[in-house]
C-alpha cells in the first residue's frame, strides 16, 4: 500500500514537472511568434520600410519586457488585488527573487510577458510606413505598463472580476487579440492613411481608394506559417492534461484551415481569382477566432468558427478600407479585432459539455448565461482599451508627434529613421558611395589616354565623307515573344540591344485585378522593351523582321517606335558614331 502511494506521488510529481517544462516551451513558441509578426508586416508593406518594421518588432518586445517587469506584471498578477480591478505592485521579482521562483512566479512572468508582447506588436502593422519610431517606442511602454496588464488581470488573475464571473478566454481572443486589434484601429485612425492611399475630391471626400501592394508575399506567407506553428504553444501551453492538450491541438488546426478555405472560395467567386494576401490573413483570423474557446469547443465547433472567420476577415478588411477609409496595410483590425470579438462570443454560443473545459454554450445546452458573461466581458475589455489607447495616441500626437514628415514617408522610414539605404543591401540598388576601394583605380596606365589605348581601325562610312545616320528602334512586345525577337535580330546583324521589363498598355487597357478587395491600376500589363541602335543594318530590315516574328493577329502584339540618334560613344575605345556600333570583328 505504501509502495503504491509512493508510486502515485512520484507519478504526480513527474507529471507536474513535464507540464512545467511544456508551459515554458509554450512560452518560447509564443516568443517565436514575434518573428512571424515581423515577417507578415514586412511582406505586406513596401521594401523601403522593411528595416523600420523589423526594428519596431524587436523593440516592442525588448521595451515591453522592461516595462512589464517594472510594473505591468505586478498590476496584472499580484496577490493583493483591489476590488477585482488591479493588483498592488510588490516588486517581489527584485526584492525576493528566491521567493519569486519558489512561488511559481517565474513561469507566469515569462508566459504573460510574451502574451503582452503579442498584444503590443499587433499595432505595428496597422500603423506601418508612416509612424515615428520614437512615438512607437513610447506607445509600447504605455500599453505594456498599464493598458494590457490591467484588463488581462481581470481575465486571468483568479481575483479579477471577470474571472470570478466565469468569463472564459482560454488563450486570449479578448485579452490579447481584441485589445491589440482595438489599439490598431485607434492608432491607424489617429495617425491617418499613407500618402496616396486615398484620392480626395474638391469637397475633401474620398473619390478613389488605391491599392498599395506589399513588396513580398513570400515573406508574408513565411510569417503566417511561423505564427501558425507558434500558435500551438499560444493555445496549448496552459493545457492541464493530455486530453485537453490533444483537443486544443485539434481545434487549433481545424479552425484556421477551414477559414483559409472559406476565404479562398469567397474571393475566388467574387473577384474571379483567389486573393493570396487575404487567404494568408484568413489563416490568422481562424487562429484568433479559436483562441478563446480552443479547450471548450469540439471539432464541429472549430469548423463553425473557421467558416465565420473566413468571411468575417474579408468583410472587415474591405469595410475598413473602402467604407471607413482607415488605412491598415496588414489587415490587423480585421484579423485581431473582428475575430477576437467573434472568438470570445463563439465560446458562449458553441462551447460543449463534452469538450475538456465542460462549459455550457447556448447551442449545446440552451443556456444563455455563458453568452451573457462573454458579451459583458468583451464589451468591458474593448471599452477599457478604447478609452486608454485613445488617450495614449492623441496624447502622443499633440505632444511629441505621432506621424513621420511627408518627405520622410516618401523616402521611406528605413533611410530617414535608421540610416539604412536599403534593408536588402545586395539585392536593391543603393547608389551611394560604398567605399569598395576602387576610388583611385584607373583603367589604363602610362602616357596613352584611355580612349586611345586600343588601336582602332576607322571604317569609311560613305564615299562622300558624310556621317552615317544613327537610328534607335524601340520595340515593345509580349514577354512570350522576346526569345524569337532576339534571335531574329541577331540573324540580320544586330550586334547589341538593351532589354527591360516594363509595364504598359494599349487600347485594351489591361485586365482588372484586385488586392485585398481594392481594384489595382489594372491598365498596366507586363511587357518587354527592346532598344536597338542601328546604322549599318537597315532600319526597315529591323522593323520588318520585328513585325514578322511578333505578329499573332491579337491585341497586344506590341508597338515599334523609331527615333533619330545624335551620336553614340563606345566607352572602351572612344569610338563614336557608326564605328561605336560595330562589333570587335570589324576593329
Amino acid at each position: 500500500m505504501v509502495t503504491q502511494d509512493i508510486v502515485k506521488i512520484a507519478t504526480e510529481c513527474a507529471q507536474k514537472e513535464v507540464l512545467a517544462v511544456w508551459f515554458l516551451l509554450g512560452a518560447a513558441l509564443v516568443f517565436f511568434m514575434q518573428c512571424g509578426f515581423a515577417m507578415v508586416e514586412t511582406g505586406f508593406t513596401r521594401a523601403k520600410n522593411a528595416g523600420n518594421i523589423i526594428m519596431k518588432n524587436l523593440m516592442d518586445f525588448c521595451i515591453g519586457t522592461v516595462s512589464f517587469m517594472l510594473l505591468g506584471f505586478s498590476l496584472m498578477m499580484a496577490e493583493d488585488y483591489v476590488f477585482g480591478l488591479v493588483g498592488v505592485p510588490n516588486m517581489k521579482i527584485f526584492t525576493d527573487f528566491g521567493g519569486f521562483l519558489a512561488g511559481g512566479g517565474a513561469p507566469s512572468f515569462i508566459f504573460n510577458l510574451v502574451f503582452c508582447a503579442t498584444a503590443s506588436t499587433i499595432v505595428s502593422g496597422a500603423m506601418a510606413e508612416r509612424t515615428k519610431f520614437s512615438s512607437y517606442c513610447l506607445y509600447t511602454v504605455l500599453i505594456s505598463v498599464i493598458v494590457y496588464p490591467i484588463e488581462a488581470g481581470w481575465v486571468w488573475n483568479s481575483q479579477g472580476w471577470l474571472a470570478k464571473m466565469g468569463f472564459h478566454d482560454f488563450a486570449g481572443s479578448a485579452a490579447i487579440h481584441s485589445v491589440g486589434g482595438m489599439a490598431a484601429l485607434i492608432g491607424a485612425a489617429v495617425v491617418g492613411p499613407r500618402l496616396g492611399k486615398y484620392v480626395l475630391g474638391k469637397d475633401r471626400k474620398v473619390r478613389k481608394v488605391n491599392a498599395i501592394p506589399g513588396h513580398s508575399v513570400t515573406l508574408g506567407a513565411l510569417g503566417c506559417f511561423i505564427l501558425w506553428f507558434g500558435w500551438y504553444g499560444f493555445n496549448g501551453a496552459a493545457a492541464w492534461d493530455n486530453n485537453s492538450l490533444a483537443s486544443i491541438f485539434v481545434t487549433t488546426t481545424i479552425a484556421p484551415a477551414v477559414a483559409t478555405c472559406m476565404a479562398m472560395i469567397y474571393t475566388w467567386v467574387r473577384n474571379g481569382k483567389p486573393d493570396v494576401s487575404i487567404c494568408l490573413n484568413a489563416s490568422l483570423a481562424g487562429l484568433v477566432g479559436i483562441t478563446a474557446g480552443c479547450d471548450a469547443l469540439t471539432a464541429l465547433g472549430a469548423v463553425v468558427v473557421g467558416l465565420v472567420s473566413g468571411v468575417l476577415v474579408v468583410v472587415a478588411v474591405e469595410f475598413l478600407d473602402l467604407r471607413l477609409h482607415i488605412d491598415d496595410p496588414v489587415g490587423a483590425v480585421g484579423v485581431h479585432l473582428a475575430n477576437g470579438v467573434w472568438g470570445t462570443l463563439a465560446v458562449g454560443l458553441l462551447a460543449a459539455k463534452s469538450a475538456p473545459a465542460g462549459l455550457e454554450g447556448l447551442f449545446d445546452t440552451g443556456s444563455w448565461h455563458l453568452l451573457g458573461v462573454q458579451t459583458l466581458g468583451i464589451v468591458a475589455v474593448l471599452a477599457w482599451t478604447a478609452v486608454t489607447m485613445s488617450a495614449v495616441f492623441l496624447g502622443i500626437k499633440y505632444t511629441v508627434g505621432l506621424r513621420a514628415a511627408h518627405d520622410e514617408e516618401i523616402k521611406g522610414l528605413d533611410s530617414t529613421e535608421h540610416g539604412l539605404p536599403s534593408a536588402y543591401a545586395d539585392f536593391a540598388p543603393a547608389l551611394h558611395g560604398e567605399g569598395y576601394g576602387f576610388e583611385g583605380a584607373v583603367a589604363v596606365t602610362g602616357n596613352i589616354p584611355a580612349a586611345e589605348a586600343i588601336p582602332v581601325k576607322k571604317v569609311a562610312s560613305f564615299d562622300d565623307g558624310t556621317a552615317p545616320k544613327l537610328t534607335k528602334v524601340e520595340i515593345i512586345c509580349k514577354e512570350s515573344g522576346f526569345e524569337a525577337l532576339k534571335h531574329a535580330m541577331m540573324a540580320i546583324g544586330v550586334t547589341g540591344m538593351t532589354v527591360s521589363h516594363v509595364l504598359g498598355c494599349g487600347a485594351q487597357k489591361g485586365k482588372p485585378e484586385y488586392y485585398r478587395g481594392v481594384a489595382l491600376e489594372a491598365n498596366l500589363l507586363p511587357k518587354i522593351q527592346v532598344d536597338i541602335v542601328v546604322s549599318k543594318v537597315p532600319v526597315r530590315s529591323v522593323i520588318e523582321t520585328a513585325k514578322r516574328v511578333l505578329y499573332t493577329g491579337h491585341i497586344g502584339d506590341g508597338k515599334i517606335f523609331v527615333y533619330d540618334v545624335e551620336n553614340a560613344v563606345k566607352v572602351r575605345t572612344g569610338e563614336e558614331g557608326y564605328d561605336a556600333l560595330q562589333d570587335s570583328d570589324e576593329i
